[in-house]
């Protein structure tokens, strides 16, 4: 029923379009907490790429990487943090979120992988932070569903 050889050049095309139905997928039943999740996750792939490519002195895909990467913690992580209503706290994840972008800018434009470790580190801890306060947010969620 499934041709499961593609010719090479259509397969780049096709496993992103799988690619993006996953995501799609994933994000229209995900909670607000399990969208920061996933971001948290695309946020850490993005820098594992840009590592990567840095290895292999792969200009292009270290560059691709490090922007899509910038791109979601500004866009996705810092944007829509309410410094108001979050006061301190939503503060200091704007602070660690611009100074990852600092970061892996410095990372990109040096090729300097202990920038990119760096941010990799600290995309961790925040990520293990935030899953470490899911139960306490989902429980009020789940009572009033």
């Amino acid at each position: 029923m499934f041709n499961s050889t593609l010719q090479p050049a259509k397969r780049p095309r096709v496993l992103g379009l799988y690619r993006n139905v996953g995501a799609s997928t994933g994000v229209e039943g995900a909670s607000p907490h399990k969208l920061v999740d996933m971001l948290y996750e695309a946020v850490s792939g993005e820098i594992a790429a840009a590592r990567g490519a840095l290895q292999r002195r792969n200009v292009a895909e270290k560059g691709r990487a490090i922007s899509h990467a910038v791109r979601i913690l500004e866009e996705g992580l810092m944007a829509p943090l309410d410094l108001e209503a979050g006061g301190a706290i939503a503060t200091n994840l704007r602070d660690i979120y611009q100074y990852m972008v600092y970061r892996l800018t410095m990372g990109n434009l040096h090729s300097d992988d202990a920038a990119l470790a760096e941010c990799a580190s600290l995309v961790r801890t925040l990520s293990e932070s935030w899953t470490a306060i899911a139960p306490q947010v989902d429980l009020p969620a789940q009572a009033a569903a």
